[in-house]
């Protein structure tokens, strides 16, 4: 039976109770969001879900707080906030609300939850810093996020929640595009494995439009390839391929004559007519025409292969 009820706690709020509001909100759009300390509020029923507020844990009751002695962990042993055990339960509806494909849910349930949820539960529980981003710690989500609470001589009553709502609606908009990413990732993954397999042994791999592309190179251990060409809105790109997944060290660069030259003076100094630009980093290059890109992906695996000999 769905909620009439989606309780947290009122006052300051933080990323976790944020961030499950986004899922149960989604999945349960006639209940009412309650934020409350009452005790008559904040205990587990049969006309509501209880979360990041209540003082226990437990799925069947509805009720998912993390805040008390003996809070649930991870099977790994690290914590769960609330938004850990709100995705955990209603994740994959959740995603299957957003029309991610069923073979997919699974593969972008566990993704999402290592490189979305379990940061924010980790920032939660004081497991990890912000402060751990460096420079770039106020730019963290559950940062962010703080900045969006009204000053603390807010005057308004009902700031706070105005702040609360506002808050949901931004975080909705990262959660979802980032889910999207995820499930265009899987999507570009297929079509690329079916171009690796149609390539044979070749050192140049040929898409039919742009997308993710390495993590399907990896998976199909075609340690061959050192470059990718695609077209794009008006002409077409010549790209390297990372050797990790962070990081900007390609497999192999474009050639060093060529870095940072446009137009004639790309098409010289490569004799490729229509080569049209060469970034400076020589990591991505572009063409005119298909038959230019491939050109110039051709000469560049052979400059490649003389510099590795």
């Amino acid at each position: 039976m769905a909620p009439d009820f989606l309780v947290t706690h009122s006052g300051g709020f933080h990323a976790d109770e944020v961030l499950s509001s986004v899922v149960l909100t989604r999945l349960f759009p006639q209940a009412k969001l309650v934020r409350s300390r009452a005790p008559e509020w904040i205990k587990a029923g049969p006309d509501r879900i209880v979360y990041d507020v209540g003082g226990f844990y437990d799925a069947d009751a509805g009720i998912f707080d993390h805040h008390q002695r003996g809070a649930p962990l991870r099977n790994d042993g690290q914590p769960f906030s609330s938004f850990g055990l709100i995705w955990k339960h209603f994740g994959r509806d959740y995603l299957a609300a957003l029309s991610v494909p069923d073979g997919f849910i699974e593969t972008v349930h566990t993704s999402f939850d290592a490189g979305f949820v379990l940061p924010v539960d980790l920032v939660d529980n004081g497991a990890l810093s912000p402060a751990s981003a460096g420079a770039l710690a106020g730019l963290t989500l559950p940062s962010l996020i703080e900045t969006l609470k009204p000053p603390f001589d807010e005057r308004d009553p009902e700031a706070t929640e105005r702040a609360f709502h506002a808050a949901i609606a931004i975080a909705r908009s990262f959660i979802e595009a980032r889910i999207s990413g995820l499930n265009a990732k899987l999507r570009a993954e297929a079509l690329v494995l079916s171009a690796i397999a149609a390539s044979g042994q070749g050192r140049v791999l040929e898409l039919p439009m742009g997308m993710p592309f390495r993590s399907a190179v990896v998976k199909a251990g075609a340690d061959q390839l050192l470059f990718v060409v695609h077209p794009r809105d008006t002409d077409w790109c010549v790209t390297g391929i990372r050797r990790a997944e962070e990081g900007f060290e390609q497999r192999a660069d474009l050639p060093a004559a060529w870095a940072g030259l446009t137009g004639s003076a790309l098409e010289q100094a490569s004799g490729v007519e229509g080569a049209s630009f060469c970034h400076n980093g020589r990591f991505i290059a572009a063409a005119k025409t298909r038959e230019a890109a491939l050109a110039m992906a051709d000469l560049a695996v052979r400059e490649a292969e003389k510099v590795a000999a």
